[in-house]
């Protein structure tokens, strides 16, 4: 999942990217609303957390920009003021759910991964051959035996059995689960896969396919 934190107390808002990192999301963050826009124009996030008082473009406006779009991407409106009708007003924007501050980490957490689900619910499962992964459960097992696999491990083979067979270009795996700070000829993909394809162990599952990318199962 790849989520954009749009927060100008940049102390809150690293401290949140740092933790949503942990639980294995690509976070890129926006310390006013002129960058949120700019990112939200050229990055498909699954989420914006995003301040309701964000200083130049006003979250109010970054929020009504986003559903006059019909942008795939769904809000979770932050805000110290949390009366009912603050929290009225910011559904009525358009936001997909509201959070008012101080809040749980473990909730904000809990209410990304909600609002991600919403455009269309995950599968209960993907699969090819013996191998499966549970979205929802971030577990994989071949022939009937978990794997072991990182955040990033689970992200990338969730993204490759979700291609249903068509080649995944290592910039399209860059962008769904790492970080926009990451160097784009970064060889990180690489790494994960070789890492990846180890841990799934034989037969081979993952083909490269020749300036295409990488694929699970044929085309």
């Amino acid at each position: 999942m790849r989520v954009l934190v749009a927060e100008d107390d940049e102390v809150l808002a690293k401290a949140v990217a740092v933790g949503l990192r942990r639980e294995g999301m690509a976070v890129d963050v926006a310390l006013d609303g002129d960058d949120a826009r700019t990112r939200l124009a050229i990055t498909d996030y699954d989420v914006v957390v995003l301040d309701r008082d964000l200083p130049g473009t006003h979250g109010d406006d970054v929020c009504r920009s986003l559903v006059a779009e019909r942008s795939a991407t769904r809000i979770l409106m932050l805000t110290a003021a949390g009366t009912v009708k603050d929290r009225v007003d910011g559904l009525g924007l358009g936001a997909d759910d509201y959070l008012p501050k101080p809040f749980e980490f473990a909730e904000l957490v809990a209410r990304i991964r909600a609002v991600g689900r919403r455009p269309a619910t995950p599968p209960a499962e993907l699969a090819h051959g013996d191998l499966s992964l549970d979205p929802l459960g971030r577990v994989a097992f071949r022939a009937g035996s978990r794997l072991r696999l990182t955040h990033k491990e689970l992200a990338v083979l969730e993204c490759l059995l979700a291609a249903e067979g068509r080649p995944v270009p290592a910039e399209e795996l860059l962008e769904r689960v790492w970080d926009g700070d990451l160097d784009p000829f970064t060889a990180t993909v690489k790494t994960t896969i070789r890492r990846l394809r180890a841990k799934l162990g034989d037969p081979p599952l993952i083909e490269t396919v020749r300036e295409s990318g990488y694929r699970i199962g044929g085309p």
